[in-house]
């Protein structure tokens, strides 16, 4: 376990430092999420985020030849191989379903779930991480 944590944060590192993506340092990648550098300067985590495995995050899109921000708020939490299209901007205290694909915004405090994603729920609350508070479960 401290092995992959030294190699995650030395991953986030790169992905700052080389890279210059805006990611906080609070935030959790997985080895295997997969971040745009086509425009590393699009990209925007932020604190106590949750970024699972096989996650693709976009900032660009060839076809209409643009480069946009792509932002994660604080404490939202993306599911397993969902795909968060360029432009999308995922308001603080989200949650993103496993394998969806997000082309729009998503509201502050919601879950989203689906291709397309779309909201399921609204009004909830996270904790740190991601995490649903025991009172909205």
């Amino acid at each position: 376990m401290p092995l992959r944590t030294a190699i995650i944060q030395f991953k986030i590192f790169i992905w700052k430092r080389v890279w210059g993506m805006d990611i906080h340092p609070t935030a959790r990648i997985s080895l295997s999420a997969k971040l745009d550098r086509t425009y590393p300067e699009g990209m925007h985590i932020g604190a106590y985020s949750t970024i699972a495995f096989g996650v693709t995050i976009l900032s660009h899109d060839t076809c209409r030849l643009i480069k946009v921000d792509t932002r994660i708020g604080a404490n939202c939490f993306i599911g397993a191989h969902s795909i968060i299209l360029p432009g999308v901007t995922i308001g603080d205290q989200s949650i993103v379903a496993a394998g969806s694909v997000v082309n729009r915004d998503v509201p502050p405090n919601s879950i989203v779930a689906g291709n397309p994603a779309k909201v399921i729920r609204s009004g909830i609350e996270t904790n740190r991480y991601g995490v649903l508070k025991e009172e909205y479960r």
